[in-house]
């Protein structure tokens, strides 16, 4: 699932508009919508607000799996 879905999701299950979520961003409704449908990328300053805010892993935004290993050194 990319992240655009996610952060829909999280937006809904949350009974939060976009307009709210823009607010919290410290942008307009139109970019953030344009970051759900995927027409912008996010800047990673708003993945981190995201995070914060919903309490979740930039990992579960971004869809990632489960356990990644760091790169060894």
């Amino acid at each position: 699932m990319i992240y655009e879905t996610k952060i829909r999701e999280l937006r809904e299950d949350n009974d939060l508009t976009q307009k709210e979520i823009a607010s919290i961003l410290q942008t307009s409704q139109r970019v953030y919508s344009r970051y759900e449908t995927g027409a912008n990328e996010m800047p990673i300053h708003h993945l981190i607000t995201l995070c914060i805010y919903y309490k979740v892993s930039a990992d579960y935004i971004l869809g990632l799996p489960e356990g990644l290993p760091y790169p060894k050194r």
